[in-house]
């Protein structure tokens, strides 16, 4: 009888689930559907997993997802793949503004990737049931790169690695110019697979001291201590003199930096760090770099990196100057609201509040195609703590013994050393401080990816309203129109306009005589109109329609019957309206 029962339960129960599947969606609230496509978030994947997921979603919604059909390949010869996620039922991808999201710019800097991931997952499940997600993916596009470099990626996740090795790609660099590359990199001298630190105990002859509340901590011995000495010294991360030149380390794989090889205010490496021979030298940059220039249309650039909480924008050097106030005031609103949803995350431009960066990705795609482009160093380790001062966000131990049970600090050991005899080796896991820890990294992603839809949902999206057709001398007749920018960003920003980069946005009309027309400057003086010079009914502006503007147009026809007035820009969707001309 409680079998009966237990089994009618179950029934009621999944019968309910399935009618809440049909009308809720799933919306990342507790007390929706499940997705159709399950990933766990409380974990990180490396580049085979990543593209298996993304796969996944093609595969779970080919209407909706694809991987385009141009494939780029790493100096290892893994994929760089793009995935486009469009409504083809609302028009072709190229035919939308379309937004740009990347990750994992630099090898150890991985969570961006799940970022990218969770973009997509999230506006798939939620398609058909969000109404805001819903109309972003019918009017918009959206083009995903997971990795910007996979072989750092797969590198720092199979090899034995510090939190800030495998950064730079896999071409071999000689780094230390002894004309033999990447021969004298970090070593696992333990097995443990990672690269921590080693120490050295020389009583009363070192720099540090243990700590005396804790063993596992070397406190700095101050230069001007009197009386008793440190009897520790630290010996620099795990290692041997590979190539005999008496250094240790000093020669990994690779040391090159994607994100100062764009055309940008490009500098060599001897003023800029790993900037390749010229720019876009490094293959993953020349396939990305044509990708986003074979579409136009792509109209916001997110590109994720990690760590520190910040969200960056240009310039990346103070020798740029300053961007136009009106590109600075639709970067300011995405940027602030950004501060309030993500915790601990700072609005910064890249020079003035962090450093110098030439050739950078972001600063290229706004700087070289006016594309409104924000960077965001992904994880504060302020997030560990209630608040920014309880405990320390500094101390480490804390939250490792009280939140990780201590997991994440491999403690120290014995090692005979060829140099340096008996030492100990020890210190944190390669990911501590890089990434936030399992149960932090779905918060870290959704408002991360919710912080792109913030940007996406600001491209730009053209309406036409308030046509009058007017009545003139001599059978002349006036027809005015509205181009009304409902988004933030303009159709073409200030830079576009300056630097005269792309094609001018069109306004059109087709199906009367046209005898002359123009932009009007004054919406209460009709007579202030600047008059095209030549074809008056295909009007061109560098300008465009400015975020939440209007452009103002008045054409001077000739004739009667069915006129069509068209809007035609790259960063939005075309629009037209039939207007009667009696």
């Amino acid at each position: 009888m409680r079998l009966l029962l237990h089994t009618a339960a179950l029934t009621v129960l999944t019968a309910t689930a399935l009618a809440q599947d049909e009308s809720t969606g799933f919306a990342g609230t507790a007390a929706g559907k499940a997705p159709r496509v399950e990933i766990a978030w409380n974990r990180l994947y490396d580049v085979d997993e990543i593209y298996a997921h993304l796969d996944r979603l093609v595969a779970a919604y080919p209407e909706r997802l694809r991987m385009h059909p141009t494939v780029g390949h790493s100096v290892q010869n893994r994929d760089l793949r793009v995935y486009v996620l469009n409504n083809p039922e609302t028009g072709l991808d190229t035919e939308k503004p379309a937004m740009w999201i990347d990750g994992n710019v630099h090898g150890n800097e991985v969570q961006g990737a799940e970022a990218v991931l969770y973009t997509a997952w999230y506006l798939l499940e939620n398609y058909g049931t969000n109404e805001r997600v819903t109309e972003l993916v019918d009017r918009a596009a959206f083009y995903l790169l997971p990795m910007q470099n996979p072989d750092g990626r797969a590198n720092w996740f199979a090899g034995a690695h510090t939190a800030s090795s495998s950064r730079s790609g896999y071409q071999p660099v000689d780094s230390d110019r002894d004309g033999v590359p990447d021969e004298d990199g970090p070593d696992d001298l333990d097995g443990d697979g990672h690269i921590t630190s080693m120490r050295k105990r020389i009583p009363g002859e070192g720099t540090h001291r243990l700590d005396p509340d804790d063993p596992r901590v070397l406190v700095r011995v101050p230069a001007d201590t009197k009386g008793a000495r440190g009897d520790w010294v630290m010996l620099g991360r795990e290692g041997i003199d590979n190539d005999g030149d008496g250094r240790i380390n000093e020669d990994g794989p690779g040391g090159y930096d994607m994100n100062r090889a764009w055309p940008s205010m490009w500098q060599p490496g001897h003023v800029q760090f790993g900037a390749g021979p010229y720019p876009l030298y490094w293959p993953e940059t020349r396939f990305i770099a044509g990708f986003i220039l074979d579409h136009p249309n792509i109209a916001a650039v997110q590109s994720f990196h990690n760590a520190g909480g910040m969200i960056l924008r240009g310039p990346g050097a103070a020798s740029f100057g300053s961007y136009p106030r009106a590109d600075v005031r639709v970067y300011d609103e995405i940027g602030r609201t950004g501060e309030k949803m993500l915790p601990f995350y700072r609005y910064m431009i890249l020079w003035k509040d962090l450093y110098t960066v030439f050739g950078g990705f972001v600063t290229w795609t706004y700087e070289g195609l006016g594309i409104i482009s924000f960077t965001n160093e992904m994880w504060s380790r302020r997030r560990q703590f209630p608040d920014a001062n309880t405990p320390a966000p500094d101390d480490r131990h804390f939250f490792d013994d009280h939140l990780l049970m201590g997991d994440g600090f491999i403690d120290w050991k014995p090692f005979d050393h060829p140099r340096y005899g008996p030492i100990e080796i020890g210190g944190f896991k390669k990911d501590v401080g890089r990434v936030p820890p399992s149960f932090l990294i779905e918060e870290e992603t959704h408002r991360n990816a919710l912080f792109c839809l913030v940007h996406a949902e600001a491209m730009p999206e053209v309406v036409i309203e308030n046509v009058v057709v007017g009545e003139g001398s001599g059978g002349v007749r006036t027809i005015d129109v509205e181009f009304r920018n409902l988004r933030a960003i303009p159709t073409r920003s200030a830079r576009t306009a300056e630097q005269k980069i792309g094609t001018p946005d069109r306004f059109s009309i087709e199906g009367v005589e046209v005898l002359a027309g123009g932009f009007r400057t004054d919406r209460f003086r009709p007579e202030a109109i600047e008059l095209a010079e030549r074809e008056p009914e295909r009007l061109l502006s560098e300008n465009g329609v400015g975020g939440r503007g209007v452009v103002r147009v008045r054409w001077f026809v000739r004739g009667r019957g069915e006129a069509t007035i068209r809007f035609e820009g790259e960063k939005a969707s075309n629009v037209s309206r039939e207007v009667t001309v009696r």
